[in-house]
């Protein structure tokens, strides 16, 4: 009796080794889920090479994106019911495969119209495996394995928007346009038939498919379709002056209330938002939101700026922005290591500082920044979204029963997404209108009763003097185009400050997030 009073507490169970097998179906898992999120960018890089060998207008090329990220963010969230319909296993396998295959079909594309619906089929079958992966980092793999799996995953889903630009840059400068989508085709295959062979993580359940939600369907892809068209053209087209942007609008507003009535009263509705009942999700969810802001907002912005002002090549503003990418690597053991140790709320404020700090940074942008200028703020950029990326991916899906797992993953990746698109029609419409308000500005100082602009056309006049021509007109133009440039790099700093404060906000606001309850745990069957 007295030897069993003395006996401590039961040690508690060691958790078994890693598997190997699932170790390696997860890697090419990540690999495919890759594909999906770099094929965004490493086109957007090279839309004028693909107009000219598609003899396609102005007005239809952005579609070649358009399409894509529609059909991509109504596949997301449904991907969750689906992998539990058909598994993980088939679910992947059909969308790599199907991803590959649209691949193929896009670069024989022959016509704009043929691009279109192969770019939306690719989007649509293909973005499954984004949340799909996702939700198998955190339902097959244990705890302790996370800073393993979980800068794996972050690391890919925020370095393949980095480096699409400078992928597509160089694919476009040694082949050509075809090349942006058969480069996806050798590694499709090897990523289809390895999850074929290794993955067997869960199993199918063709019964939900009976209980699907068709009306619920119909109503997110409305309401999510005409959500992302609204947010990609209406910066380009005066918002809601456009008939096309306002009708999707309307049908937006109208399809929400009709989707969220499904989604709280079908039997086994297309998405599950009691997800959102954990705070901890929820607040994941908003922190995804905003770092979809900052990763595909910069993605965008310093292409803009080196293209427009500095005049750089596609290939140039890839080299330009690879240092991004580099950072990326170099962070994601360190912040994989240090997030087992340190408080993830503390990781989050350092990393949305980091992002305020480099983008505050560019706040004093100029027209002959270039590399060396901008140096700095994407060291910066490259390892706060690794910060950010990791502690935000636990604290959203680490504490998840596994049942909710799939369903949580679409909604959370959803998040960043919509963050990104919501973020891009931000940038673009305060770029454009404060352009304009200091393009006035400069109007109103730019007289003919302002001495040091008459001495600067007068210089530049003698300047076009020696070259021939009407040198008045041509100095005229100058001074013109460098008053337009002036005011753009003006909006530039605008969107930087704006920017600034949003990420110090964000840090601000990490304190509010309640601590992490300790894992649900993972690595069943």
């Amino acid at each position: 009796m007295a030897a069993t009073a003395t006996l401590g507490p039961a040690a508690p169970a060691a958790e078994p080794p890693l598997d190997r097998r699932r170790m390696v179906a997860f890697v090419c898992m990540v690999f495919g889920m890759f594909m999906a999120i770099l094929d965004i960018q490493i086109v957007s890089a090279s839309l004028a090479e693909i107009q000219a060998g598609l003899s396609a207008s102005g007005d239809e090329i952005p579609w070649v994106q358009t399409s894509y990220l529609i059909a991509e963010v109504i596949s997301i969230p449904l991907s969750g019911f689906l992998s539990r319909v058909v598994s993980t296993r088939w679910m992947f396998v059909i969308s790599a495969g199907g991803f590959t295959l649209m691949s193929l079909m896009c670069a024989t594309s022959t016509s704009i119209d043929e691009m279109i619906v192969w770019r939306a089929a690719q989007g649509f079958i293909g973005g499954g495996m984004i949340p799909t992966v996702f939700a198998s980092a955190f339902t097959i793999f244990p705890p302790s394995k996370r800073s393993i799996v979980s800068p794996m995953i972050g690391l890919v889903a925020t370095l393949a928007p980095t480096i699409g630009p400078t992928v597509g840059g160089y694919l476009t400068d040694l082949f050509d346009w075809h090349w942006l989508f058969l480069v996806n085709v050798v590694p499709g295959i090897f990523v289809t038939v390895s999850t074929y062979l290794l993955v067997d993580f869960d199993e199918p359940n063709l019964a939900l498919f009976k209980r699907f939600d068709w009306f619920g369907l119909v109503f997110m892809a409305l309401m999510l379709g005409c959500l992302e068209y609204v947010l990609e053209e209406g910066p380009n087209h005066d918002w809601l002056a456009d008939e096309a942007v306002f009708a999707c609008a309307v049908v937006c507003l109208t399809a929400g209330p009709a989707f969220f009535w499904r989604a709280f009263t079908a039997a086994e509705p297309i998405v599950d938002l009691r997800a959102f009942s954990d705070r901890n999700f929820t607040a994941g969810c908003l922190f995804s939101f905003v770092l979809g802001i900052g990763l595909y907002g910069l993605t965008y912005l310093y292409p803009v700026y080196l293209g427009r002002v500095r005049g750089y090549s596609a290939l140039q503003i890839g080299e330009t922005m690879f240092v991004s990418g580099l950072c990326m690597f170099a962070t994601a053991p360190i912040a994989g290591r240090f997030s087992g140790k340190v408080g993830p709320r503390l990781m989050m404020a350092l990393g949305f500082l980091g992002f305020a700090t480099g983008t505050w940074m560019v706040t004093g942008l100029t027209k002959d920044w270039d590399f060396w200028e901008l140096l700095v703020p994407q060291i910066l950029r490259g390892c706060s979204l690794m910060l950010c990326m990791i502690p935000i991916n636990n604290i959203a899906l680490g504490t998840l029963p596994p049942a909710r797992m799939k369903n949580a993953s679409g909604l959370y990746n959803l998040t960043r997404n919509l963050g990104g698109a919501v973020g891009l029609a931000l940038i673009n419409t305060i770029l454009n209108d404060r352009w304009d308000l200091h393009l006035a500005r400069l109007h109103e100082r730019f007289t003919w009763t302002n001495t040091a602009v008459l001495e600067r056309l007068d210089m530049t006049r003698r300047q076009f003097e020696m070259l021939g021509g009407d040198a008045d007109a041509m100095a005229l133009k100058a001074m013109m185009n460098t008053v337009r440039v002036q005011g753009l790099v003006m909006g530039f700093t605008d969107v930087f400050l704006v920017l600034t404060v949003l990420f110090v906000a964000m840090a601000c606001a990490v304190p509010f997030i309640r601590r992490p309850r300790a894992a649900a745990g993972g690595g069943g069957h």
